[in-house]
């Protein structure tokens, strides 16, 4: 039944995305030739290029590199929220922040949304200074077909957190999701490793990128033009390699485990957070956010389609 929604979401997307990309050419050429529809600038919205990678190490070698290009938003100042996402006040809420909160996401394009990693950066005030400091991430996770998404709070120095969700029909729900990143400037960088009981530190996924000069002067809509489309086509084309060397399948677990969700849940809030004080590399446990359990959160998302 899987393969058969994955055709339907691959063609229908084909089909929109086909349509949506010929209005979206007529747009920039009456654009170019007359002036209208021109995109305003807007300072609150820093654009990177960079490069995701993923490597996995058992029971098989397997890695791939993939060209990205993401947003920063400051949803404070920006006039511009991609849909189904948290708004500032909303994050400030579930972190327990005060300070700015930026999204990192690959914005949606002609019809289509997905993107491999989204961030929240939630910041405090400093008390001794103008600058603000990054204190916790919210991570934002879903798992395209099946329609559906965690997010959690993590400390951006280190952190581990159950993994909550099946992600990957080529992975088990067993072990952690290791998570680091830091506060976005002229580079960023996210590291996500899952950390096996068994099979040790056995996949990694990376994110580096740059941020592009004079962002403000370009057409948004031009500039990540198909990129979710390709970040999809990508994972599927590596899943299908995946399959091809006979790597073990897992079915998803809400198949045998209806309960599956609320066990996941209940097992990660339980973990706690986070394992490393901000700016330091001390892995003890640091006051949470809200408590002494970790926040998380899971809802179903519109499928197969964003």
């Amino acid at each position: 039944m899987l393969p058969f929604f994955v055709l339907c979401s691959v063609f229908y997307t084909f089909l929109t995305s086909f349509i949506l990309s010929v209005v979206l050419l007529i747009r920039c050429t009456i654009s170019l030739l007359f002036g209208f529809f021109r995109t305003r600038a807007d300072d609150s919205i820093s654009l990177y290029e960079g490069t995701v990678c993923h490597e996995r190490r058992h029971p098989l070698s397997h890695s791939f590199k993939m060209s990205v290009r993401y947003a920063l938003i400051d949803l404070d100042r920006s006039s511009y929220i991609p849909p189904n996402h948290l708004s500032a006040k909303e994050a400030r809420s579930i972190a327990g922040t005060k300070g700015p909160v930026l999204l990192l996401t690959i914005p949606p394009s002609v019809g289509y949304q997905r993107s491999p990693v989204t961030l929240y950066y939630c910041y405090e005030p400093h008390k001794e200074s103008s600058s603000d400091i990054l204190k916790y991430c919210i991570a934002e996770v879903s798992n395209t077909p099946w329609g559906e998404q965690v997010r959690f709070v993590f400390n951006p120095y280190s952190d581990l957190a159950a993994k909550s969700l099946h992600v990957s029909p080529f992975m088990d729900m067993l072990g952690d999701w290791k998570m680091k990143t830091r506060s976005p400037g002229n580079n960023l960088s996210v590291t996500v490793s899952v950390k096996h009981p068994v099979l040790g530190n056995y996949f990694t996924a990376s994110l580096t990128a740059q941020k592009v000069k004079s962002s403000s002067k370009v057409d948004y809509a031009l500039f990540f033009w198909l990129m979710p489309q390709k970040a999809a086509i990508y994972t599927y084309w590596q899943s299908f390699k995946l399959l091809l060397n006979n790597v073990q399948f897992y079915e998803h677990p809400k198949y045998k485990k209806p309960l599956y969700i609320e066990e996941s849940l209940k097992n990660a809030e339980g973990r706690g957070c986070c394992m490393a004080f901000p700016g330091t590399g001390d892995l003890q446990n640091s006051t949470p956010p809200n408590g002494c359990e970790r926040w998380y959160s899971w809802k179903k998302v519109k499928w197969p389609w964003a």
